[in-house]
């Protein structure tokens, strides 16, 4: 029962393999065996990434590779699934949450701008965030309605295509027409605004990979936003809520 709950973990949590951020002893070979013997499964498709000291006196940080991040004891016998908090000045911290970000900002920061769409503070710009979208989704074009006010504030709002009903929907084919226009910021702006545009898929594009990185730092839904520290927002804030999240008041 146990291997079945990890397997099905394996498939679909986010995968977060960055190093423990108070992690600092080494992890001895021996120790590496111990926990593999144990919980490895390569036949249930779970085989282990990394194993790393965890915040928590006693646990291991287990990575399994495409899976989660359990917390082992030494022999492997016992080990918990789930987020790891610690109690910082009265605060209740998720440190897994901490790792997750730091595997996020990698993926985020692999992106060439280039391949966004980017609308940019015409002053100086104070921060960025990253938005999966999707031209279909009411949300999406209400927060489209906030990207002024943000640039205004100096925050660059950087889009990535996140067709929700996946790679054969009219949604994937409105946001390829966006990225494949010649003026992309005008094209995605008429398109949330519901306005007639021409379709236009060209290929290659970037619209298959960046719903595939959508699903690897846990987007599950649009609009999902992406701070310049590798925070995950779900959903739609106003500008204002977004100002005061990213510390801009």
């Amino acid at each position: 029962m146990i291997n079945r709950m990890l397997q099905s973990l394996a498939l679909a949590a986010l995968v977060t393999i960055a190093p423990a951020a108070a992690a600092q002893d080494a992890v001895s070979a021996a120790q590496v065996a111990t926990l593999k013997a144990a919980l490895e499964k390569p036949d249930r498709g779970l085989t282990i990434e990394s194993v790393e000291v965890s915040e928590a006196p006693g646990l291991f940080a287990v990575q399994f590779a495409n899976g989660p991040v359990v917390y082992a004891t030494g022999d492997g016998k016992h080990f918990v699934v789930g987020d790891l908090h610690r109690v910082e000045g009265g605060q209740f911290v998720n440190l897994t949450e901490r790792r997750r970000d730091v595997e996020r900002l990698a993926r985020m920061d692999a992106v060439k701008t280039e391949e966004m769409i980017v609308f940019s503070p015409e002053g100086e710009t104070r921060t960025h965030i990253s938005v999966f979208t999707d031209v279909t989704c009411f949300y999406c074009q209400k927060l489209h309605l906030e990207v002024p006010e943000l640039n205004k504030r100096g925050v660059e709002v950087r889009y990535l295509a996140y067709p929700r009903a996946g790679l054969k929907s009219d949604g994937y084919n409105k946001l390829a027409t966006a990225w494949c226009a010649d003026d992309p910021q005008t094209t995605l702006t008429k398109l949330k605004a519901k306005e007639s545009v021409k379709e236009k898929i060209c290929e290659p594009n970037p619209i298959a990979g960046q719903f595939e990185l959508g699903q690897a730092v846990g987007v599950s839904g649009t609009p999902a936003i992406v701070t310049e520290d590798g925070k995950l927002i779900p959903g739609y804030r106003p500008a204002a809520d977004l100002v005061g999240v990213l510390g801009l008041d």
